[in-house]
This record gives C-alpha cells, structure tokens and sequence, in this order.
C-alpha cells in the first residue's frame, strides 16, 4: 500500500490538514477490500478524488473506472444509463445497449450525488449491492455484473431518509465505510498552498508571472468562508491570474474578487431548510396576531361609544373596567394614567367621525370629574354663574382662564382642568385660541 504522501503526489492533492489526511487514509485502508464506500462532504471539496484512489489502490485497478453523475441524468433515462436496454423497450430504443454496470464488471463505479437517484432506481440498485443482479429495461432476464461501489453526496441523507426521499436499506448498504472530507474553511493551513499551486498551474497556462500575495490579502484569504470550497478557490486564482497586470496582489485588489470579503460573514452549514409544515405554522400565527390585534380594535371601539353616550369618565370606568384592563393593561387600574387612557380612547373616536360636529357629551367629557384641588376651579359653580352660555362657549372660557391663570403653560392649565395636555393642545386648536 502506498503512503500517503505519495498518493497526494499521484493524485496532486494539496494540503496537510488532519482531517484530510485522515480521509485519504481511510481510502486507502478500505481499497484492498470490496466493500462499499459512501463519501460525504460539501459540494467542490474534491470528493471524487477518493474513490479514484480506492480504485487504484484494490485488485481492480485494471478493470474499467467509470464516474456517473446521478444528478446529471434524467430521472427518465439513467435505468437506461445504468443497467442498459433492450431493443424497442422505449420509444428511441433502437438497438440493444449495455449499461455502466454490465460496462464496468469487474471493475469500478462511482455514483456521484447519489441522493439525487429516483425511488425506482435506488431498488434496483439496492438488488445489484446485495447479489449483483440487474435487470435491463425491457428485459426479463437477470444478468450477473461484479461491480465495485463508490457513492458519494453533499446532501444530509438522514434528512433524506426522514423525508422519504431516499431508501435507509440502501443507504446503510452503501456506507458501510463513511468517509467524510472536511470543508475547505476547515483546512485554514491549506488554503494558500491551494491558491499558490492553482496560481502556478495558471501562470504556466497562460504564459505569465506567477501571482503572489503580501501578508495581508493571505490574511483575507485564510478568512474567508469559502461556501464553494477548493472549487471557488481555483475560479477566484484563475481570475486573477488572467485579470491582474500587477502579479503582487494586494488585500484590496484580492477583496474585489471575493464576495462579501468585508463583512466576513459565517456559512451556515446543515441548516435546517424550512418546510412546508414550517410555513403553516407561521401563518397560524399570523393569523393569531392579526386576530387579537381586530380584537383589540372592536374593545378600542367600543370604550370609546360608551364613553361619547354617558360622558361621565367614573360610569365608563366602572362599568368597563376589564374591558380597558384589556386594552391598556395596567393604565386602566391607575387614576393618574387613566385620563391619557380615555383620552386615547377619544381621540381615536375623532378620527373614526372627523366630519361630525363635537357632540355635548364630547363636551361634557372635557370638564367631567375633575380632580378635586384647592386650585382647581369648581366646574358646577361656573355652570349655574353662567347659564346662558353654550357649552362650548363655556369650554372656551374656562381654557382661556386656565392659560391666564399659569400665564400660558399648557401643563399647568390642563392640570387645573383635569384633563391631559394632548387634549387641551387639541382643544386651543379646535377654538383657535
């Protein structure tokens, strides 16, 4: 068996992380074997490097290798692709055709994205790992094949299984060695050895200078999350490497080919994706909310009619006093907050009814129950001291007094009246004074 830095050297694999070089030891440890191999990790960490060694490594080293990519292959045809067909099984099927598993007997096949097979295909696959039968499409005849299996896949099969998308039988028959490639935000050692070799390889393509890195932009480049893996890695060096007149790149110059460099942000890796249960929860709750909140307007309502038909703020109260618990919480229960409670109450009544004319219970309301102070005037005592008077000419009065009074402080004025300082504002406006 080989060690492992000649087979980095064979396969000219980069990098000395732990994590790597465990899986490429694990290849080698399960290639004199058959048995099945499931290689997991995130797109463009290099996964099918793996069973190329596996295969070169075992007794079939000189049998047919053959790479498939399941999610390439129409979900119509790859029992084709796979197993074969016969003559006149489908439409366009003129001619007998054998499949990679006839192909590659006594050989190797590597299935990469195996989680993207149909149900269908997952059986007859699982048929060919426990006894090496197939059938071909339009055939009744079992053929024999002796078939090594590599698969490999980005996608959580647990997930998978749970979901009914993929067969658990065939995914514990295809992982009976696991091997898991780290990503490459996980290999931080070897992430600029990657881009100087990538930068080699393309300066010796293109006939240039080799590019190099000032301290800083390495900095950038160790940091960076790096979602597509070795993959977007050789992309951004060959960029640059064509882009670039100037081969000494800088940390700003290495920013505008990496998206999002500044913010560094973190991947998210395994999150869960949302399903459709998920979003019927969420709207549940919305509903909920939009529910109560139409509650709460029709309570909002309702306060405020029977405060404009008994114009007296104590009846109110005490009448509705769970109803304005409700709304406001603990304001209602508190009689120096429950003026500005009523007052919401009737100021939301105005712009309900903008067109119609201040009623006398609207008027009463501004001078209802005052709090009883030594400087408060006696509201029942300028009622009989002037009777002819409306009672909105009364309202003016008693504002225009209050303001001499304090010398024009709103606060004050509304205290002596006994109402809030929104409503006396909305009161000088109403009259003009």
């Amino acid at each position: 068996m080989e060690s492992i830095q000649s087979v980095k050297q064979r396969f000219e694999l980069i990098g000395n992380d732990p994590g790597f070089n465990r899986a490429i030891e694990k290849a080698l440890q399960v290639a004199p074997t058959d048995i099945s191999v499931l290689v997991t990790g995130e797109s463009g960490v290099g996964k099918e490097s793996i069973p190329k060694i596996i295969h070169s490594q075992s007794f079939r080293k000189h049998a047919k290798y053959i790479a498939v990519n399941c999610g390439a292959i129409p979900e119509g045809t790859i029992d084709s692709e796979l197993f074969g067909h016969e003559k006149g099984a489908f439409t366009g099927a003129t001619s007998t055709r054998s499949g990679y598993f006839e192909v590659a007997d006594g050989g190797t096949i590597f299935l990469d994205e195996v989680g993207e097979l149909p149900l269908p295909t997952q059986v007859r696959l699982l048929r060919v790992l426990e006894n090496g039968e197939f059938l071909k499409v339009g055939s009744s005849v079992t053929q024999k094949t002796d078939v090594r299996i590599v698969a490999a896949t980005n996608v959580n099969m647990f997930e998978a299984i749970e979901k009914g998308k993929f067969r658990e039988d065939l995914y514990y028959r295809l992982s009976t060695v696991e091997i898991d490639l780290p990503p490459l935000r996980e290999r931080k050692g070897d992430i600029h050895l990657l881009f100087r070799k990538f930068a080699s390889d393309f300066a010796t393509k293109y006939k240039m200078p080799t590019l190099k890195l000032d301290d800083n932009a390495v900095s950038i480049l160790t940091n960076y999350r790096w979602s597509g893996n070795i993959r977007q890695l050789r992309n951004i060096a060959e960029q640059i490497s064509v882009l670039e007149k100037d081969r000494n790149i800088t940390a700003p110059t290495l920013r505008n080919y990496l998206p999002d460099a500044g913010k560094n942000l973190p991947a998210i890796i395994g999150g869960e994706k949302k399903t459709d249960s998920d979003f019927a929860n969420e709207r549940e709750i919305l509903y909920k909310v939009l529910f109560d909140m139409k509650n709460d307007l029709n309570d909002l309502k309702k306060l405020t009619n029977e405060l404009m038909s008994h114009g007296n703020v104590n009846d109110v109260r005490e009448e509705n006093s769970g109803l304005i618990q409700r709304i406001y919480g603990d304001n209602g229960d508190s009689g120096d907050d429950y003026e500005e409670v009523i007052d919401n109450a009737y100021d939301y009544h105005q712009e309900e009814n903008t067109a119609t004319p201040a009623s006398p219970a609207e008027s009463n309301y501004v001078g209802a129950n005052p709090t009883p102070t030594t400087d408060r005037y006696d509201f029942a005592q300028e009622v009989e001291e002037e009777e002819s008077l409306s009672l909105a000419d009364k309202e003016i009065e008693l504002i225009k007094k209050s303001l001499e009074r304090h010398q024009g402080k709103r606060k004050a004025a509304a205290e002596d009246l006994g109402i809030s300082e929104r409503t006396l504002y909305r009161k000088i406006k109403q009259y003009d004074l």
